[in-house]
């Protein structure tokens, strides 16, 4: 039987991934009395998106010394080995607003920044495992292991590991965790709008109201209910796949306009997407799979849709700046897919975790013409056409060769190996890590728009992420963390700085509610 919540909350939490943990366990360390999560997902549903992450956390830092101290996979040998320059406030600020075109909050964004570094020791202290990053942010070149993209940090066994940490440390404090329990009100006074409880729908199916301090909003976005990401995202985006839990289905953010008037923030109209295994569940992540369903690496080949045909530059960024925002362009596709292809140069440089057996569908072959009939099998409409693409695409990289032959492959940099020369430019360029397809055995994937989190969300103070009503006024005693705080990605988002968000605003909620649930407990005794 599913354990039911009673009684007076110092602090409630409704939900539990990172940020709604973050946000509880500064809580419980601030000095409220009493601290509970409540998730309506069943236990073996916990952690919300988070649990589905990769469990990168993207933080300004000095360097590799700076690092060190709060990882556990790295040994003496292995550390003079590691070229990782220093990541600093100024560069981790350049690529939110250069990725968000500018439309970042700035006071959200450089809050995130600025306390990017502390938030993340906080978490090592509480015991969350962290690494560096190997298979997933570095490439050996020349015997030196090279960081790339301004990310280095991730969490022991990724999202899964995130999460079974954060349960510790939450059991260590004391904090209170209930599944199958849905907030589905607001209790607010009708004069001062302060929220002074929640209305719950207990496991037997029951409502009823509980009293408390102060709550916090950590329940996610809308990214699992297709009626919303069609209503906000646009046409197509209901028949998008599902990366990570089921149960963000954007009830709180409803809930929260509905009862207090919470004001809206954000992008509305986008979301993070990537470059998803098209043979996924549709509407759900696959736990024990989880992550291993994301296919980034179209930076070492190519990719074509139904009509075979390439339609983004796989070049233009590093891979943390593009891969949440080509599953959009993969979803604008004739038939919202894709395949991903590479030749023996580059199979190799492929991660295991993404492009395993037993995982991924391959499609192999031996010879390109073979090829494009395997996917012509899959949905490809247009053999011919493929063949074409790449042997026009096989013709620009030689020629770039041919007028840049002192310039070398690499993927741990923008290389500047390209289709763009003098006597031959493609319409859509291959800025970088521009390789021929011309080497057997060949390898295709096909894939599919997978759908992470969607930008909308609610208004916040940046000080203490406490939520803004139409009024522009706090709302007191609610904060908002996570998904639901809006604001600060637009269109796109640097790989693996939602987390850090999460931990960033969740300890400053958690800190502001604890404050707030003691100062209201006062009053009541007076």
């Amino acid at each position: 039987m599913t354990p039911r919540l009673r009684g007076y909350v110092d602090v409630l939490v409704v939900g539990g991934g990172n940020a709604g943990f973050c946000a509880a366990i500064s809580a419980a360390e601030s000095g409220a009395k009493r601290v509970v999560i409540i998730d309506s997902c069943p236990e073996d549903w916990v952690g919300g998106n988070s649990y589905f992450t990769a469990g990168a956390f993207r933080i300004a830092h000095d360097g590799l010394t700076d690092l060190l101290p709060i990882v556990n996979n790295v040994d003496q040998a292995t550390a003079k080995k590691i070229d990782m320059a220093p990541y600093t406030a100024t560069h981790f600020m350049n690529d939110i607003q250069r990725v968000t075109s500018g439309r970042t909050d700035p006071k959200l964004s450089q809050t995130l920044v600025r306390e990017s570094n502390a938030a993340i020791k906080w978490l090592a202290r509480h015991g969350i495992r962290f690494q560096l990053s190997f298979n997933r942010q570095a490439y050996e070149v020349n015997g030196r292991i090279q960081f790339w993209g301004g990310l280095a940090l991730k969490t022991d066994n990724g999202g899964k590991g995130l999460i079974e940490d954060h349960r510790k440390a939450a059991q260590r404090l004391g904090i209170e965790v209930y599944f199958s329990h849905t907030a589905s009100a607001l209790d607010a006074d009708p004069v001062t709008n302060a929220v002074r409880g929640v209305e719950i729908i207990l496991p037997n199916g029951e409502k009823e109201r509980f009293k408390t301090g102060a709550v916090i909003l950590a329940a996610g976005g809308f990214e699992a209910n297709p009626r919303m990401r069609a209503q906000y995202l646009g046409p197509n985006w209901d028949v998008a796949k599902v990366r990570g839990t089921p149960y963000n289905q954007g009830g709180c953010l409803e809930l929260a306009m509905r009862d207090v008037s919470a004001k809206q923030a954000g992008n509305w109209s986008g979301c993070h997407s990537v470059a998803w295994d098209a043979n996924a569940p549709a509407h759900e992540g696959d736990r024990a799979i989880s992550n291993e369903f994301t296919k980034s690496g179209y930076p070492m080949g190519i990719m074509v849709n139904r009509n075979g045909e390439r339609f983004v530059d796989e070049g233009v960024d590093m891979r943390n700046y593009t891969y949440a925002i080509f599953g959009k362009a993969i979803l604008a596709q004739p038939g919202s897919f894709a395949f991903q292809i590479w030749d023996s140069q580059t199979i190799p440089w492929l991660r295991a975790e993404e492009y395993r057996d037993g995982i991924v569908e391959k499609i192999t072959a031996s010879t390109l013409s073979e090829l494009a009939d395997k996917c012509a099998e899959r949905g490809l409409a247009s053999r011919d056409r493929l063949l074409n693409t790449i042997e026009e695409f096989n013709d620009a990289v030689e020629q770039h060769r041919k007028e840049n032959p002192g310039v070398t492959w690499n993927p741990a940099v923008k290389d500047g190996l390209s289709t763009q020369s003098r006597t031959s430019r493609l319409p859509l360029a291959k800025s970088n890590w521009a390789t021929t397809i011309s080497k057997g055995p060949f390898l295709a994937v096909r894939v599919t728009c997978g759908v992470t989190f969607t930008f909308g969300g609610l208004a916040v103070d940046p000080e203490t992420a406490a939520v803004v009503s139409t009024t522009n006024k706090t709302v007191p005693n609610l904060y908002c963390v996570g998904e639901m705080l809006g604001g600060i990605f637009y269109d796109n988002y640097p790989g693996g700085s939602g987390l850090t968000s999460g931990a960033v605003f969740g300890r400053r909620a958690g800190k502001a509610a604890a404050a707030k649930a003691a100062s209201s407990l006062a009053v009541a005794r007076l």
